[in-house]
């Protein structure tokens, strides 16, 4: 750990009203208790909003598909699993406003409550 680094923590440590110690012990349990989101906030920022924006792109497509069902179906054409397949995208985009929603928790930080 380089010393703008143990700023940060002792910083951070402060802020939290807790030692060193009692930060470093809270931060390792929860990283334990859930490895799949570690590894995910481990990742650096820029590899997480490179998939945030590549999420978006494939949104901004699919977008472009249903204006094009919805082309087909004002022709006349059928499309029998159409609520399902809107479902999946409503779905898709309520998870991609979750993972922004907690990346930008993330970035504010926060202690222990």
């Amino acid at each position: 750990m380089n010393d703008v680094e143990y700023q940060r923590f002792t910083d951070a440590a402060s802020q939290c009203q807790m030692t060193n110690a009692a930060f470093l012990a809270y931060a390792v349990d929860k990283a334990a208790r859930d490895l799949t989101r570690t590894a995910a906030e481990i990742a650096t920022e820029r590899e997480v909003l490179d998939e945030v924006f590549a999420a978006r792109r494939h949104l901004g497509r699919i977008h472009g598909l249903f204006n094009q069902v919805a082309k087909a179906l004002n022709s006349g054409a059928d499309a029998p699993h159409l609520d399902a397949a809107a479902q999946a995208v409503v779905n898709a985009a309520r998870r991609m406003e979750d993972a922004a929603d907690t990346l930008l928790a993330h970035r504010g930080g926060g202690c222990p409550a």
